[in-house]
């Protein structure tokens, strides 16, 4: 009966999405940008589908079962990024006529700074995302739902039939049906992925409280208070004080430069509609907590803290707060979380392959069919490749998922800090860019995969020698003795402020950067953008007053 609900409403998207979407037309707005025909509705339910996903519904409660609400952070500061973005960025984006975010980069710099931007892009998506969502994903969906045991077969079979038929049914979306269908398509998961979540808090509260919601958020305050404190200590895995450095770095980059969610509101018929669609998203992501957190501490509560492994309490909560005519609907809504960060992530690449790489460098004088067609050649092939390496990513060594989460920071941080600095000064050359993007991955990459690693090592065998443990070495390393990540990302993003700032003044453009109107789209802002943002940044103020 579950399998047979989970067929049933994930073909019913699929329906609902070619029927609303029809046929798309060949060009490059038409694939990429969905003719930039979005609206703020559109752009809102796909923001928040894209962004959620396994790692964040079971990897986040995991957190959250362990640590608290603390961790509420990485949802609701996403809000001021959002804010931040609405105002700031999107405005010069539309202004500027942007299809990808890199075509920025060379309007203000030059060719080879957006191309060494997009190869950064790609390279995070097809070595960390693309792989990364498909096998978490597979390996959620394989776990809660006990598929082996349903269709009679292996886990390693049933994982890799999961793989490839989130891989395929998201390639079908992404790669055939362009953005609109992407958007479309998250939409609609995203109400199911909203009222499932929201129904499972409810009823885990109702649970914990014998049948009063009121009094289930009571017992779970005061069976576990210390999980009520939102300012992490230094041994948390988000300090308190990340949340002033590199946390709202990545927050900004994820949300204001990552191609596969900005590219959303790239596609909006006009800037009110791109606004009201990140603002809408934000005020979701304050009431995040109430799907990706506040169920995490509900499983502590029920099972008493006695899970061996932190991330099986929200699937373990399904089970036993959800009916089980519910959990068929339940594994649709998931899959297609699960999907949709696969296929915006595969759309996003084809979109910087085709635009930024193909027609740049191999053939400038294509058309826009020629360019599509490339572009889905290539999403076919990045798809089958993640297909077959997702599955193997279950032979890799423990603490491989830590290291993929740290990644990131290679190419995020640099491409932040020149898109801030290309937008606020005028005469910062190309030069200044090129050293800033690669200096910036280099040492990242240094700091965290060579010294820190180091570090650890010294440590461990320091503890050896005298009795003490590795967990507890290495946490001291973690806690102290090295800068949080966070930290890092923060020191390199205003090092490489200053040093593209110091070239500018030696080394100027002959002449100040003018940013163009295209008139693309109308750039006419939303009325109360300041207001409504203003007031988001309050309430998530407020939230961090109430719980610390």
């Amino acid at each position: 009966m579950a399998l047979l609900s989970f067929i049933s409403f994930t073909a019913i998207v699929a329906g609902l999405s070619y029927w609303l979407t029809g046929k798309t037309e060949e060009t490059s707005d038409g694939y990429f940008l969905g003719g930039r025909s979005l609206t703020a509705g559109v752009i809102a339910g796909s923001l928040l589908l894209t962004n959620l996903s396994t790692e964040q519904i079971v990897g986040l409660n995991g957190q959250a079962y362990t640590e608290g609400i603390l961790v509420m952070c990485w949802e609701t500061l996403a809000a001021i990024a959002m804010v931040v973005t609405a105002v700031f960025l999107l405005p010069r984006y539309l202004k500027g006529g942007l299809t990808t975010v890199p075509q920025f980069l060379q309007t203000r710099y030059d060719t080879w700074t957006k191309t060494i931007a997009s190869a950064l892009f790609l390279t995070g998506y097809v070595v960390v995302l693309l792989p990364i969502v498909l096998y978490s994903g597979s390996l959620a969906i394989v776990t809660m739902f006990d598929i082996p045991q349903a269709l009679d077969i292996s886990h390693t079979s049933a994982l890799w039939l999961c793989v490839w038929s989130i891989g395929i049914i998201g390639s079908i979306y992404a790669i055939f049906g362009g953005l609109k269908a992407v958007a479309v398509s998250d939409t609609i998961n995203a109400i199911g992925l909203l009222f499932g979540g929201f129904l499972l808090t409810y009823l885990g509260l109702q649970y914990i409280g014998d049948g009063s919601v009121f009094q289930g958020f009571s017992n779970l305050r005061a069976n576990a208070p210390d999980k009520f404190n939102a300012i992490g200590g230094p041994e948390a895995s988000v300090p308190f004080g990340t949340i002033f450095t590199g946390m709202m770095l990545v927050q900004l980059f994820y949300w204001g430069t990552n191609q596969a969610i900005i590219q959303r509101a790239l596609a909006a018929k006009n800037l009110k509609e791109g606004q009201k669609g990140l603002l809408l998203a934000a005020f979701f992501k304050i009431l995040g907590p109430l799907i990706l957190v506040i169920p995490g501490m509900i499983a502590f509560y029920i099972f008493k803290g006695e899970l061996e492994i932190p991330d099986q309490a929200y699937p373990m909560l399904v089970k036993k707060v959800l009916p089980v005519t519910l959990v068929g609907f339940f594994a649709a809504v998931l899959f297609g979380a699960i999907l949709s960060s696969f296929n915006s992530a595969l759309n996003s690449s084809v979109t910087l392959f085709g635009l930024d790489i193909y027609k740049q460098h191999f053939n400038p004088g294509a058309d826009d069919k020629t360019v599509v067609k490339v572009g889905k050649r290539f999403g076919i092939l990045l798809a089958i490749l993640s297909m077959f390496i997702a599955p193997l990513i279950a032979n890799a060594p423990d603490g491989l998922f830590g290291y993929l989460q740290e990644v990131n920071g290679c190419y995020s941080i640099p491409i932040l800090t020149i898109i801030i600095v290309g937008y606020l000064t005028k005469r910062v050359p190309a030069i200044a860019a090129k050293i800033a993007i690669v200096l910036g991955a280099v040492l990242y990459f240094i700091s965290q995969f060579g010294i820190k690693p180091m570090m650890i090592k010294n440590a461990v065998a320091e503890a050896n020698a005298i009795g003490i443990t590795d967990e507890i070495a290495i946490k001291s390393v973690e806690a102290g003795a090295y800068p949080h990540f966070l930290h890092v990302m923060a020191i390199l993003f205003v090092m490489n402020i200053i040093i593209m700032l110091v070239i500018g003044m030696f080394k100027p453009r002959s002449e100040d950067f003018v940013l163009p109107y295209t008139k693309e789209v109308d750039i006419t802002p939303f009325k109360y953008v300041k207001g409504v943002g203003l007031a988001i940044i309050i309430v998530v103020v407020l939230s961090y007053v109430y719980f610390s």
